[in-house]
């Protein structure tokens, strides 16, 4: 079983969700590339964002919640999430988030300059430069994220054991680690652990691993039932197959397959224009694009 060699997507709850399209679109210049509903409670929209080329590994999704229920960050989730800038382009991105209007403060947080800002309803987001240079200053992926581990030797265990991710450093605030692939995306576990988060608007739900395919995906699903944590059956999200489970600092990691694809149900150039809902809600479409607050794509 091959070692874990990026990010697949990170998914977070937020608020209005045309608040939260224009922000990943107009200010993290992100494409919409996916408009549908999360499979479990159909009447919440799951807004998906990307490159423009709905790049695995680029993707960032969003729960948007109408009701006001601001969750509190703590441990058994992911922090402060990190995307991956050209080489040179740190300056750019500073003077263009402040000019938003956003609190901006440069950090060190992943070993080098890290831009820290939060977006729009709360969540903790940073931008990293790479080391490849580009004309565009575009977000090209994730640099990595934040673990808030209520357990983080346990957590360490299964990023440096199962999961085969490489250990950086480790000091008195926090332990780094960088996944084995070409990406190199870092992963922080900060110490000593938080007071437990709950989940609400402004905190991430879990962070998914990406797998080549399925008969992969079931050999970690097997491999972690043999490690004793508690894994769900395969999931068919449409544009990926899924398993989630709670490693021992109580994160909810999720692995997923790298295809089919976000392109199974539309055309590239089309990605993200309209709601698109898995057959089991098909025959309930008019009751969602009732109920959905109308996106302003």
């Amino acid at each position: 079983m091959e070692a874990i060699k990026k990010i697949h997507h990170i998914s977070a709850i937020v608020g209005d969700p045309n608040e939260n399209l224009k922000f990943y679109r107009d200010v993290l210049g992100l494409r919409l590339i996916k408009q549908t509903v999360n499979f479990d409670d159909p009447g919440v929209y799951h807004l998906y964002f990307g490159d423009h080329n709905e790049t695995p590994g680029t993707v960032i999704t969003f729960f948007p919640w109408t009701n006001n229920n601001y969750g509190r960050k703590g441990s058994g989730q992911v922090g402060r999430i990190a995307f991956r800038v050209p080489k040179g382009s740190m300056e750019y991105w500073k003077e263009h988030v402040t000019a938003q209007n956003i609190h901006t403060e440069m950090t060190q947080l992943f070993g080098k300059d890290t831009l820290e800002f939060n977006d729009v309803h709360g969540l903790e987001l940073a931008i990293v430069e790479g080391e490849i240079a580009a004309d565009q200053y575009d977000i090209v992926d994730f640099h990595g994220a934040v673990l808030l581990s209520g357990n983080p030797e346990g957590t360490k265990d299964l990023l440096t054991g199962l999961m085969g991710l490489d250990e950086l450093d480790i000091d008195d605030q926090n332990q780094h680690f960088e996944t084995v692939g070409k990406e190199k995306q870092h992963i922080i576990t900060a110490t000593p652990p938080q007071p437990a988060g709950r989940f609400g608007i402004g905190t991430v739900h879990h962070i998914a691993w990406s797998v080549p395919h399925k008969e992969a995906l079931k050999e970690w699903q097997a491999a972690l039932t043999d490690a004793e944590f508690g894994v769900t059956v395969v999931k068919d999200r449409n544009y990926f197959n899924s398993i989630y489970t709670r490693e021992k600092g109580h994160v909810v990691f999720e692995f997923a397959t790298e295809g089919p694809g976000f392109d199974i149900d539309e055309e590239m150039k089309s990605l993200g224009s309209m709601l698109k809902l898995p057959e089991q809600y098909e025959h309930k479409r008019q009751e969602y694009e009732t109920l959905l607050p109308k996106l302003e794509v």
